[in-house]
């Protein structure tokens, strides 16, 4: 339990949950303020900026061609990175990865992978040769609680306005055509943050409210209603706790769904109309 909050404050905190209320007077299935800024980065391949109440994240995607994995040679590559600054939060050390930050990539990762949000098959230009390389890269700006849900809603917003060129190949060798289009993307997943106070369950708990946790989970839905990732961060909920964790999620994430579709629409719209464009110049 980190020493940034003071005790009193946490008492404070835990007294507060007891009686169903939380120190930001939200509810505790309620949501802190979600806005969600898709290609923030004018010259990445896709971007997006999220605010969730303070906590504040840049997501930028970036296409390279490389080599597939030899046990999956029919599939593009997917890495995800997160970066931790000091500025960002006194919890943060300068320095590699450490441990938060590994976990952090591993959750947004595993939520997008096990989707199959980004359909890798159709990121293939030679299969066993040549396939996209699509980096995931996670810059914590601002530190005030629930990483997860924030990072994973700019990752998915950034691959849903993420463009790439399109490239064959020609004599042996990979040809890139200047005619962009969007990433394969299938599915839309979105991530639910859930803590435990005095066995009360609550969601996207803020810094203070997390360091008074005394048990996490993140559950990731995609839009099939189908949960297609756990990650148990610390503690242990009883099985009527991790029913009403699941159900809780379930509807969370259909709400936090809609508002990446809201935000990305005009996106694609945009996308669409510059498309028609050049179709017709051509």
């Amino acid at each position: 339990m980190s020493e940034v909050v003071p005790p009193l404050q946490k008492n404070y905190i835990a007294n507060l949950v007891k009686k169903g209320k939380r120190i930001d007077s939200r509810k505790l299935d309620e949501y802190r303020e979600i806005k969600i800024t898709p290609s923030f980065i004018g010259n990445a391949e896709g971007s997006a900026l999220v605010e969730l109440g303070g906590t504040k994240v840049l997501v930028g995607i970036k296409l390279e061609i490389g080599e597939p994995f030899k046990d999956t040679p029919d599939k593009g590559v997917l890495i995800t990175n997160a970066e931790l600054v000091p500025l960002a939060s006194p919890e943060f050390e300068p320095g590699p990865p450490d441990e938060n930050a590994i976990e952090l990539a591993r959750v947004v990762d595993r939520g997008i992978r096990e989707s199959e949000a980004l359909n890798l098959e159709k990121m293939v230009i030679k299969e066993g040769e040549h396939v996209w390389l699509t980096f995931i890269d996670i810059h914590i700006l601002d530190h005030d609680g629930n990483l997860f849900d924030a990072s994973t809603i700019g990752a998915v917003t950034a691959l849903l306005t993420a463009k790439k060129p399109k490239a064959y190949m020609e004599n042996g060798e990979v040809k890139i055509v200047d005619e962009w289009e969007p990433l394969p993307m299938e599915w839309i997943p979105a991530s639910v943050t859930i803590g435990r106070i005095n066995e009360k369950l609550m969601v996207d708990p803020n810094f203070e409210e997390e360091n008074v946790l005394d048990a996490k989970i993140c559950i990731v839905f995609d839009d099939g209603n189908k949960i297609c990732a756990i990650q148990k961060v610390f503690g242990v909920l009883s099985i009527e706790q991790m029913k009403e964790a699941v159900k809780l999620s379930e509807k969370k994430s259909s709400e936090i769904r809609q508002m990446i579709m809201e935000a990305v629409k005009g996106e694609v719209e945009k996308h669409e109309k510059r498309k028609g464009k050049k179709q017709k110049n051509r």
